[in-house]
């Protein structure tokens, strides 16, 4: 649905979201996943209840805390809640090393897309966050057209993915590993 009215308010363009903490069941699993399959680095422990991680040095790219949901259950797909956190990669070849990284750990995907001017992996954590892992082309390289999320657009082919060996033509991994414990 679109609306003509717009806010008088304008965030500055420059404006990043620096971080993503997450509500886990379990520190350990959740370690198993981000650090041991994604690669990203601690930084921090606090205490035995919370851990930060971050690519490259930063203080902390995710939070990971089991303060209120230790050994929870994750939350419903159908409630209202983070549909998925994304993480971009500065190069097309760090894609595909994460793509290879997650088959070799038998980690299931959800997905693919090619959107025209990126290219994403689709999968859940083992709290049922959804995460995204995507390489975006440079801005300078975009279409002129910026509206690239319409159905006859995604999909567009604007150039081939890490993945065109592993995943079929449906989206759909080419074999689906087990679901991790």
């Amino acid at each position: 649905m679109e609306t003509e009215e717009h806010t008088k308010r304008v965030i500055n363009p420059e404006t990043r979201i620096g971080h993503v903490h997450l509500k886990v069941a379990n520190i350990e699993r959740a370690l198993w996943f981000y650090r041991d399959i994604l690669g990203f680095e601690i930084t921090q422990w606090y205490g035995d209840d919370a851990v930060f991680l971050s690519a490259g040095g930063y203080h902390h790219h995710i939070g990971l805390n089991t303060w209120m949901s230790r050994n929870a259950s994750p939350a419903p797909r159908n409630t209202a809640g983070l549909f998925h956190l994304a993480i971009l990669y500065p190069e097309r070849r760090d894609l595909a090393q994460a793509l290879r990284w997650l088959l070799e750990a038998e980690y299931p995907l959800d997905g693919a897309s090619d959107h025209g001017v990126s290219e994403a992996l689709y999968l859940r954590d083992p709290d049922g966050n959804g995460v995204e892992v995507f390489y975006e082309m440079p801005r300078a390289e975009w279409p002129v057209d910026y509206n690239v999320f319409t159905r006859e657009k995604t999909g567009s082919g604007r150039f081939p993915g890490p993945w065109d060996a592993e995943i079929g033509r449906d989206g759909s991994p080419a074999r689906r590993p087990a679901a991790a414990e």
